[in-house]
C-alpha cells in the first residue's frame, strides 16, 4: 500500500469516526494535513487542511461533504447506518493496529450500537462474553481471539474505490 493510500484510509476512517461521534474535528483536519504530506492535493482537502484547531469544530462540519468527494472518498451523514459501518470499520483497523484491546473494541461498539447494527452483532456478543467469561469455559485469549477474527473481517472490507479502469468503447 502506498502513502497515498494508506492516508485516504486514515482520512475516510476519521471521517466516519467523527460523523458517529467517536473523535474530535480536529482529528480529522490533523488527518487531512498528513493526507497533503502524503501526497493527495485537492482545493477541498487543502481548505480542511488549513483549519485551526478553534475553526475546526465548526467547519469541518460544512467543509468534510465536499472534500472527501474530491478524493473518491465517502461522506457518511451523521449517525447513518452505513456511517455507522464505516466507523465499526474504522474501530476495527484501530483494534488491529494495537490502538485498542479486543476488550476495549468490543465495548466501544457494543456501548455505540448496541446488539442493533447486523455488522456488529457479533461484537456485542463478544463483549458480553467478557462479562460472563468467570461462569463459563472459555478464556480470555480464547474471546480475544473470536474478536480478532471479527475485526480482521471488518477491516477487509474495501475503504478506499479501486483505480479506475479503462473500458473499451
Amino acid at each position: 500500500m502506498t502513502p497515498a493510500e494508506a492516508a485516504a484510509i486514515a482520512l475516510q476512517d476519521h471521517a466516519a469516526l467523527w460523523s458517529m461521534g467517536e473523535i474530535r474535528a480536529s482529528d480529522v483536519v490533523n488527518a487531512a494535513c498528513d493526507a497533503l504530506v502524503a501526497g493527495l492535493d485537492t482545493p477541498g482537502l487543502r481548505i480542511l487542511a488549513a483549519c485551526t484547531r478553534a475553526e475546526a469544530d465548526y467547519d469541518v462540519h460544512d467543509l468534510l461533504p465536499a472534500a472527501l468527494p474530491e478524493l473518491g472518498l465517502t461522506f457518511y451523514p451523521v449517525a447513518s447506518k452505513a456511517g455507522q459501518e464505516a466507523a465499526a470499520r474504522a474501530l476495527a483497523r484501530h483494534m488491529l493496529a494495537g490502538e485498542l484491546t479486543p476488550r476495549e473494541f468490543t465495548f466501544r461498539i457494543h456501548q455505540r450500537y448496541g446488539h442493533e447494527l447486523p455488522l456488529t452483532e457479533r461484537l456485542a456478543e463478544l463483549d458480553d462474553e467478557y462479562d460472563v467469561l468467570e461462569y463459563g469455559d472459555r478464556t480470555v485469549n480464547q474471546v480475544d481471539a473470536e474478536v480478532t477474527a471479527e475485526a480482521r473481517r471488518l477491516a477487509a472490507h474495501p475503504t478506499i474505490p479501486a483505480d479506475p479502469t479503462d473500458t473499451p468503447s
